[in-house]
């Protein structure tokens, strides 16, 4: 990914991010309805890997931007970066949920499975049909999946970590937007503050003149 220059060239590459990872999002969430097998697919894995590269790309512009706004940018361009952070929280946090849904789709129909599997055994060996050789095979594979899935749960467990550094980070990212805008107040205060001083010296002027505009006046009128 090129590192862009500027401000706009920020914004326009966070922009397209979010385009590209729209379209996927809309195609994941497809996926993710019409899912119903146990086992993780190549096109899956591709769509998954795409959507979690884009969503890197798209928060490091995201804190160059904060790095950009944090070194004196308006209010305009703070807002305008609050923008693209609710985003890509947006866009992570249901990148996840529907991860996580879809694992536990594949979850439930694996144990469906070893559930069909252990009945199937079991009329076996009450028909005296299985041998002992493919009974061990059967357990064998049923603590295969058995492990595959204690998997998906560590899995799920290392999505909800990353949403929670992700949402550390833009907490971070508003902190140091406080701060900056608390180290401009003292400089704000002594402008206003310079108006005030300015706006009294003119009161008393105009007060100066108008008394000796008076006074004037007056003595005219005495010497007539």
């Amino acid at each position: 990914m090129e590192v862009p220059s500027s401000w706009d060239a920020l914004r326009k590459q966070a922009r397209k991010l979010e385009a590209q990872l729209d379209e996927q999002m809309n195609s994941y969430r497809k996926f993710v309805s019409a899912k119903g097998s146990t086992k993780v697919g190549t096109a899956e894995n591709d769509l998954e890997s795409g959507i979690d590269r884009l969503l890197k790309q798209l928060q490091q512009v995201n804190s160059q931007m904060q790095a950009w706004v944090s070194s004196g940018g308006s209010e305009m361009v703070s807002h305008t970066l609050t923008r693209h952070q609710e985003i890509f929280q947006d866009i992570t946090q249901e990148f996840y949920r529907l991860r996580n849904s879809l694992r536990a789709k594949q979850e439930h129909a694996s144990l469906l499975e070893d559930f069909r599997e252990f009945d199937r055994t079991r009329v076996d060996l009450e028909d005296g049909v299985g041998s002992a050789e493919n009974a061990l095979l059967k357990e064998h594979a049923a603590v295969s999946r058995s492990t595959g899935q204690v998997d998906t749960v560590i899995s799920q467990a290392q999505a909800t970590l990353g949403a929670l550094v992700i949402q550390r980070s833009t907490f971070g990212g508003i902190n140091s937007k406080l701060s900056n805008i608390g180290s401009r107040l003292p400089t704000v205060n002594q402008m206003l503050s310079a108006i005030k001083r300015k706006k009294s010296m003119d009161t008393i002027i105009l007060s100066l003149v108008a008394s000796v505009c008076t006074f004037l006046i007056f003595i005219y009128w005495l010497s007539k």
